[in-house]
């Protein structure tokens, strides 16, 4: 009995700590902003309010806000609604830099075919 119970204890540790890294916890946009080259090579999960969209050509991306700042989202998938509260998983890259000034984008990692946009 002991062992069941500290067995289920367990699983539900695993799958509480799951579920916060995979669906709740969240790097904020400023943090991203403010220090670009610490997040380089990671994979980061954003979330906020679309403020913009657009489609253009090959290209299709949508701006992301949060408490702490706006970031531009590049992705495969349909576009969000203007107003809408999105999450987003994927990457910080530089688009291109001039002088000190650079521009960053946070590329959407791409999904499987069947599975849904969890938004």
């Amino acid at each position: 009995m002991k062992v069941a119970v500290g067995f289920a204890i367990i699983l539900l540790v695993c799958i509480g700590s799951y579920v916060y890294f995979t669906r709740v916890a969240h790097t904020p946009i400023g943090n991203i902003l403010k220090e670009p080259r610490k997040y380089e090579k990671k994979t980061l999960t954003i979330s906020g309010q679309v403020t913009d969209r657009a489609s253009l050509l090959v290209v299709r991306y949508f701006r992301v806000k949060d408490n702490t700042g706006e970031i531009p989202v590049v992705t495969r998938r349909t576009l969000p609604s203007v107003g809408s509260k999105v999450r987003v998983k994927g990457r910080v890259e530089e688009a291109f830099s001039i002088g000190a000034e650079q521009l960053l984008v946070f590329v959407e990692e791409a999904k499987d075919e069947g599975e849904g946009t969890g938004q």
